[in-house]
């Protein structure tokens, strides 16, 4: 079975290729429509943040909003804020003039952009682009710092959404280096996997396609049409089945052995 043909075509538009102009940091943000409510717990994990911890996060800078297409930083800037993503998806890659944007990992929020540079000193490591309409928050190091001095145990806490993004980055590195393609588009399909509900047969699990095929491949290390036939090999062995822009996992134990080593 070959992916669904609207899915296949809407995949491959360019419906969220950025626009020349982007600026960074803003130039095509969008003001926001309402006050957004960062979900800390959620960027930080741990114990239940204290009453005194959330009213010194809620002093920080408030969320903005990036416009789809627009970059958030680049490599090219030293970093000075712990960036996250709130709500929607931006890409992390390699943004050349006049060239398509060469995505390597996608963050959808609540997830950290990057946690690291800035205690660094360093420009970022990647240039970030807005996929889709998305809100950040920004934190000014120095005020994290002062932060840290006045709440000690939030330490802990930035210490561990680090370790989570570090162990996450080593698991793709680890795919990319010792895994084949149809193995790592498994591991990949884990990964966003979603409990549903099935009319008269319980829960089961899919994932929503919410990026263009291009860029799910690039993701992967593969081509687009390496992916599209890894994907009717998997619906072949009864493990998927494309419907629409889900994928309705059918044997979720084959899904996981698939993706072990």
């Amino acid at each position: 079975m070959q992916w669904n043909a609207a899915i296949v075509d809407s995949l491959n538009t360019s419906r969220l290729q950025a626009p020349r102009d982007a600026g960074v940091h803003g130039a095509a943000a969008l003001e926001p429509a309402m006050p957004l409510n960062v979900d800390w717990q959620a960027l930080l994990g741990g114990a239940a943040l204290s009453a005194s911890e959330l009213q010194a996060l809620q002093a920080m800078p408030a969320p903005r909003r990036l416009a789809a297409g627009s970059m958030a930083f680049t490599r090219r800037q030293r970093a000075a804020q712990l960036i996250a993503v709130l709500e929607g998806a931006v890409g992390l890659g390699l943004a050349r003039d006049d060239e398509p944007f060469q995505l390597e990992r996608t963050v959808r929020g609540p997830g950290w952009l990057d946690l690291s540079s800035a205690w660094l000193g360093e420009e970022h490591a990647q240039d970030a682009r807005a996929l889709e309409d998305s809100w950040l928050v920004e934190l000014p190091l120095e005020r994290v710092r002062g932060l840290l001095a006045r709440e000690p145990n939030m330490l802990d806490r930035l210490l561990l959404a680090l370790a989570r993004a570090v162990h996450g980055l080593t698991c793709v590195t680890h795919d990319l280096m010792h895994k084949d393609a149809e193995r790592r588009l498994a591991a990949w399909l884990l990964q966003h996997c979603e409990p549903v509900e099935l009319e008269g047969k319980g829960e089961g699990v899919q994932v929503s396609l919410k990026e263009r095929k291009r860029d799910i491949a690039a993701q992967l290390a593969i081509t687009p049409e390496t992916l599209s036939r890894m994907m009717r090999q998997l619906n072949r062995k009864g493990v998927i089945e494309v419907q629409g822009y889900k994928v309705k996992v059918l044997d979720l134990g084959s899904l996981r052995a698939l993706a072990q080593d």
